[in-house]
Order: C-alpha cells, then structure tokens, then sequence
C-alpha cells in the first residue's frame, strides 16, 4: 500500500509564475497558504523546495493550478508515481 508523501517538491519558478499571473502579492498568497512570506520568497526563488500536504493544497487552490504546473518532476523509475 502505498503511502501519502509528507511534502511536495515544488517548482519555484512555477510558483512565482503563477502568482504573479493571479495577481497575489507576496505575503497575500502567503497567508492564504498559512506560512510566513519569508518562507514562500524562499521556494520561489528555489532555496526551499518543500510543502506539507496542507499547505501545498492551499497553495494549489489558491492559485488555481494543478500539480504538474507546481510540482518538480520526478527522474527515475518511470514506473513509480
């Protein structure tokens, strides 16, 4: 049985993007999501690469976006998900 991950790597770049394109501020999506601006300037700009569950389903609605706009993409084993 396969587990729930206990954080999402994001794409910071995608994040940016997409905020920027929804018209959020920093810290607006910020608190949205439930983590400081401080936190989420980092994984834009790529120095932190990961969200709890929670907070990454926020920062998913919030934005409107889908996993594989904000996800990184896995290399390796194409079979796994």
């Amino acid at each position: 049985m396969e587990r729930p991950p206990t954080a999402f790597e994001v794409d910071g770049a995608a994040i940016c993007k997409n905020r920027m394109q929804a018209g959020f501020e920093v810290q607006q999506l910020a608190d949205l999501v439930g983590i400081t601006g401080n936190y989420l300037r980092k994984l834009e700009r790529g120095t932190r690469k990961h969200l709890r569950p929670g907070k990454y389903v926020r920062l998913k609605a919030a934005l409107n976006s889908t996993d594989d706009e904000l996800l990184v993409p896995h290399r390796g084993n194409p079979e796994r998900k």
